[in-house]
């Protein structure tokens, strides 16, 4: 009896603070989201927390996305809305400086992932 115990608090315990997860009611893969951003560039412009690059900053930092109400200056901050961003900014905003990487609908939901948990 003990045993099945001791395995469920080892398996719950695994999952604790693990940085590579997306919280509960994300879509996508954190930790895939955090490759993404440095092989889209990301870094290139914007500091990202757990993404290495260049120490170049052009656009916003972009930590602690979660606690923003509002993106792009005027969205509200949600997952769908940060995918819409991240795969197409010129659509929401044709003045940003921000470029069409081609960001694939998997890639954004998956930087998004990892951007708002972060």
């Amino acid at each position: 009896m003990k045993r099945p115990v001791l395995l469920l608090a080892a398996l719950v315990l695994a999952g604790c603070g693990d940085a590579n997860r997306a919280p509960v009611g994300l879509q996508g893969d954190a930790a895939r989201g955090r490759i993404a951003l440095a092989q889209y560039g990301c870094r290139a412009c914007h500091m990202i927390p757990g993404v290495t690059g260049s120490k170049v900053y052009v656009g916003r930092p972009l930590e602690e996305m979660a606690k923003r109400p509002i993106i792009a200056g005027t969205l509200p901050n949600n997952q769908a809305n940060l995918v819409r961003w991240i795969r197409d900014p010129q659509a929401i905003d044709p003045k940003t400086a921000m470029p069409v990487l081609g960001v694939s609908e998997r890639d954004a939901i998956d930087m998004s992932a990892w951007l708002l948990s972060h």
